[in-house]
């Protein structure tokens, strides 16, 4: 575990840091449209937030806990929720609801809340009902690549949310950029969440962050994937989410634009990354406390 006070020692080193590298790299990136809302220079912090798995049981409780979040703290939520995981470690586990399903439950958060919400997408196929129904389409971080993907996104209309590869390098990140611009979409952000180190492990780099910002577009930090351990439970995948808060810190000291999350009532409940899910209960204050350290960044620069 770790302690409050160091964690703020550490935060706020970091902070004066990373402002430092900062100042040498490009602070200011486009701001694109994401629902009702702008994520970019200059703008409330977009929090991306929600069960890793939709459960019909849960949905409503982390959906109205989110809304209220969004009207007391200055931040813009998008509701995220999957309707198959179709990554799994064991071809035992279970995938999820389904698009239909999925699809529906997804409409009925964004209907009675007024969040925009979003979802990963895996086939080509899923792209266009998802388009009807979602803000954002996600693009999962062992899909970043793929081109027919990335271009059936596209043609939606809708705000393409790209996770890095954890085998990409940051740099490489600007062929995804291209990639989306030649299939005519301007609203895209581009997310970091760990990068493999050796079997099991997941390290974060944070000057990727700042690379990523200098390609002009907003960058996101997906803090509760980011500690991940891939397989750590042998047909489940491991995680420490003591962790979260700490990464988290340090990535609003960089700077970020967008912070994702998978929150859940009671984290060993949910079908899908229990071990790194962050507890309902703990959303507010954690959001707190990074939201402290990023006003601090921006009111310095």
């Amino acid at each position: 575990m770790y302690h409050t006070s160091l964690s703020f020692t550490t935060g706020f080193a970091l902070f004066k840091f990373y402002r430092n590298l900062l100042e040498f790299g490009q602070m200011s990136n486009v701001s694109i449209q994401i629902g009702q809302y702008r994520c970019g220079t200059g703008e409330n912090l977009l929090l991306i937030a929600g069960p890793c798995a939709l459960q019909a049981e849960y949905n409503k409780i982390i959906a109205d806990e989110l809304t209220r979040l969004n009207d007391r703290l200055p931040i813009n939520v998008v509701f995220k929720g999957s309707f198959d995981k179709a990554n799994r470690s064991s071809g035992d586990t279970g995938r999820g609801c389904g698009l239909e399903t999925g699809l529906e439950m997804l409409s009925e958060i964004k209907s009675q809340t007024g969040l925009p919400v979003t979802t990963d997408i895996h086939e080509t196929f899923q792209t266009e009902p998802v388009g009807l129904v979602c803000d954002m389409i996600q693009i999962p971080a062992f899909l970043s690549r793929q081109t027919d993907l990335l271009a059936a996104a596209a043609k939606t209309g809708k705000a393409v949310n790209v996770k890095k590869g954890q085998f990409m390098a940051p740099h490489d990140m600007r062929n995804v950029v291209r990639k989306l611009e030649g299939f005519g979409c301007r609203n895209m952000l581009l997310c970091e969440r760990g990068t493999f180190f050796g079997y099991g492990r997941l390290v974060n780099d944070m000057q990727s962050l700042i690379i990523m910002r200098e390609l002009g577009v907003p960058v996101c930090f997906d803090a509760t994937h980011s500690v991940q351990e891939p397989g750590g439970l042998g047909n489940l995948t491991g995680g420490n989410r003591a962790m979260v808060e700490p990464l988290a810190r340090a990535a609003a000291a960089v700077g970020i634009d967008a912070l994702f999350l998978e929150t859940h009532p009671e984290p060993e409940k949910s079908p899908s990354d229990a071990a790194n899910m962050l507890p309902l209960g703990q959303l507010e204050r954690t959001l707190t406390r990074i939201l402290r350290i990023r006003e601090e960044l921006m009111e310095s620069l």
